[in-house]
């Protein structure tokens, strides 16, 4: 979230970098500072109507010591008269102050200078391409031919089961899913991540923390009776560790990891995009999360981009990166990376692994802070990124190492799943 502060100190500069995203934010962003100027405002002949009231009731008491009963019965009345100006005040702060929070949960985050204006995918900026694709000319068969074929897994027992969206993994193929689990765990693990297994649902505090309340409540599944959500992400419980924590300077960076199933309810989701493992409801996922000092965090998204990327190598994947543009952007993030596989069989980039960095926004709403040399308390930064996310990888490796006889298993990933090869 953004802070008032900054919104009245950097008035030009924030309307000016949500212009990236295509957001005119004048109305909103002035609309915020009148309000807060008005409540100000009411704070202060709050402040002075209290203080006199405080005086009046202190006259009280010596006029009533000294048998002045009538001029204290005076001051009475005109203190009755106070505190109802009082409850009228506190109303009224108390209004402002919802429409103010209100107004500033709904605007995004501001990206950082590096990020490039746009509205849509195709804005995007390409960074890095580990080899050109290549393309098959309809000889390689998609994942979900080859998943049924060696009978790894079964979209239409998920279907029945639970619905659309909700494969079993079975035999080999469940293999290959703990396999990869387990690939990116121990290379976190190498990183320097310590490792969690958090709660796979959240709290309201927890989806508000992390900026997924109420910008992405309608693509969350909720559990109404109790009020809590199944996690879109392990970002969720990861970075609300930190909800209301105030760390010291030698605490950062915090550095934690962790595997999850992830749910979402992915609405409006329809036709080729969505075939087979291209867009589930359940899928695994590792999420690696840092919590670092401002003047780190930007050097600590290039070691994350780097670590994705040495996954991405040691899989055997042609991928790409690119840096999002303002349209292209999640609500929270600042500047976030996307990465790529190409796809052999559907012969298109496939993506698995956005990593970004929140800057203070996301601090700011978890009330996350660090102690400071001279003993302030300041905002960390936080960032997040998929090191993977499993179904578009496996519909990758499947249909990039496809051979005659089966697939072939990368080098890599042999020790952790048991087997060089499906089929053949």
């Amino acid at each position: 979230m953004l802070t008032l502060q900054c919104l009245r100190e950097e008035r030009d500069r924030v309307l000016d970098a949500l212009a990236k995203r295509h957001i005119d934010a004048i109305a909103t962003v002035d609309h915020i500072l009148e309000l807060d100027s008005a409540r100000r405002a009411t704070q202060t002949e709050l402040d002075k109507v209290l203080a006199e009231s405080n005086s009046l009731s202190r006259q009280i008491g010596g006029l009533m010591r000294e048998g002045k009963n009538a001029e204290a019965e005076e001051i009475k009345a005109k203190t009755a008269g106070l505190k109802a100006e009082t409850v009228e005040l506190k109303d009224a702060m108390d209004a402002a102050e919802h429409e103010l929070q209100t107004l500033l949960v709904s605007l995004p985050n501001t990206p950082c200078d590096l990020v490039a204006k746009g509205k849509t995918p195709d804005d995007n900026v390409e960074v890095f391409r580990s080899a050109e694709p290549q393309a098959a000319g309809g000889a390689a068969k998609p994942h979900w031919d080859l998943a049924k074929e060696h009978d790894l897994i079964d979209f239409d027992l998920g279907a029945k089961v639970t619905g659309a969206g909700f494969p079993f993994y079975k035999g080999k193929g469940a293999k290959f899913q703990r396999g990869l689990v387990r690939f990116f765990l121990e290379k976190a693990d190498d990183a320097g991540y310590t490792e969690f297994i958090p709660p796979h649902m959240v709290n309201a505090d927890s989806g508000y923390g992390t900026g997924q309340l109420p910008d992405k409540e309608g693509q969350m599944y909720h559990m109404q009776e109790d009020n809590l959500y199944m996690i879109p992400t392990a970002e969720v419980p990861l970075t609300n560790i930190y909800r209301d924590v105030v760390l010291q300077v030698a605490d950062l960076p915090q550095k934690i990891c962790g595997y999850t199933p992830c749910f979402r309810r992915e609405a409006g989701s329809y036709g080729k995009d969505v075939r087979g493992l291209n867009r589930l409801h359940q899928f695994d996922k590792v999420e690696i999360v840092q919590v670092t000092h401002p003047d780190q965090s930007y050097t600590t998204l290039d070691t994350m981009v780097e670590h994705v990327k040495g996954l991405l190598e040691g899989l055997e994947l042609p991928y790409r990166v690119l840096r999002l543009c303002g349209g292209d952007m999640g609500f929270t993030s600042a500047m976030t990376y996307d990465f790529e596989v190409w796809s052999a069989a559907q012969e298109r980039w496939l993506e698995v692994s956005s990593v970004s960095n929140f800057e203070t926004f996301q601090a700011n709403r978890l009330k996350c802070r660090f102690k400071d040399e001279d003993g302030k308390n300041k905002f960390v930064h936080t960032l997040n990124g998929s090191a993977l996310a499993l179904p578009r990888i496996v519909a990758a490796l499947l249909e990039n190492h496809q051979d005659d006889q089966g697939i072939v298993i990368p080098k890599a990933l042999v020790p952790f799943v048991g087997f060089d090869r499906i089929g053949g």
